[in-house]
């Protein structure tokens, strides 16, 4: 049975059925404790603001009330997913007014959180990646996955870019490839030294692999064009076998990519070009700066900013 919520000097009419649906997801639903003790505080919250509008009992409450309530736990800096939780929980709790007679509508019923912010993958440290992108591949096929994910974080080739790439694409002498993104966009993308070395091994061992009327860059040992989802199988084993401390996957490479060269450079336009995004506001989402580097490239950069020089004269 849920714990019991100690608030001196509470509505009847508002704490009975509260209590009342916490007993009810305890014995007759059967929720965890921990599960219970997760509706509890956020109905508890609820509870707390609703008794501040002088709200009789549930009955009273309105869909303008609830959106109400949903903008002040925005104020308050909840995030979308949290808020979805805590409609969630009054929903349920309506769920069960309704069936005890003690509602005549669910006010929360057609109201939706704010759109969380969408997850960044985490960045893979540069020592990190060269660390794995350093080691020796073991055979063939340690070969080809080595060019692929050398090429990838060279140019930040999408999982899709990377898997379409024919033995055309890639311009050895002039360290170019040439890649088909989003929309059947095409653009033309420099390749590092490290990742034309690779490809170069690759191009050795291709043979005894490809059969000669294959045009696809990276095949299988079956000699046909690598898919995506075994791209990003091997990858994975590559992480485990050579020692990476997170789960390597095909879009940490290219947020790496963007990044690294955005934390190197600065350069917003640059890096939108590299990425092939349409919207810059996509490569400012995609991309991060940590606070550290901004500061010090503002305090580099901006007049006034400058630390140990006088802004003019001194009061």
């Amino acid at each position: 049975m849920s714990q019991a919520i100690d608030e001196t000097g509470l509505i009847a009419a508002l704490y009975e059925p509260l209590e009342g649906f916490l007993r009810y997801l305890a014995s007759e639903k059967r929720h965890s404790p921990r599960t219970c003790s997760s509706y509890r505080d956020d109905l508890k919250r609820f509870l707390a603001w609703t008794r501040e509008q002088q709200a009789p009992d549930w009955r009273a409450l309105t869909n303008h009330d609830l959106r109400r309530y949903v903008a002040l736990l925005s104020r308050e800096g909840l995030g979308g997913r949290s808020i979805a939780r805590h409609l969630s929980a009054i929903r349920r709790f309506y769920e069960y007014l309704l069936r005890e007679h003690l509602a005549t509508d669910n006010p929360a019923l057609d109201i939706r959180a704010p759109k969380a912010g969408k997850r960044l993958p985490r960045v893979a440290d540069v020592d990190q990646l060269n660390h794995l992108l350093d080691a020796t591949p073991d055979d063939p096929l340690e070969i080809r996955d080595l060019s692929m994910f050398e090429l990838m974080y060279s140019s930040g080739l999408r999982l899709s870019e990377l898997a379409g790439l024919n033995l055309h694409s890639v311009d050895q002498r002039g360290g170019e490839v040439r890649v088909l993104g989003k929309g059947s966009k095409e653009r033309i993308l420099p390749v590092g030294r490290k990742a034309l070395d690779a490809l170069a091994c690759w191009l050795e061992v291709r043979g005894v692999m490809a059969p000669e009327a294959e045009s696809a860059l990276y095949v299988s040992r079956r000699g046909d064009r690598l898919s995506t989802r075994s791209i990003q199988s091997r990858l994975s084993r590559w992480g485990l076998t050579k020692g990476a401390d997170q789960r390597l996957h095909p879009h940490l490479l290219r947020h790496s990519f963007a990044s690294h060269m955005l934390e190197s450079s600065g350069d917003l336009r640059a890096v939108q070009e590299l990425l092939g995004h349409a919207d810059i506001a996509t490569t400012q989402v995609y991309t991060h700066l940590d606070f550290q580097h901004l500061a010090k490239v503002y305090d580099q950069s901006h007049p006034r900013a400058r630390r140990g020089q006088k802004q003019g004269r001194e009061s």
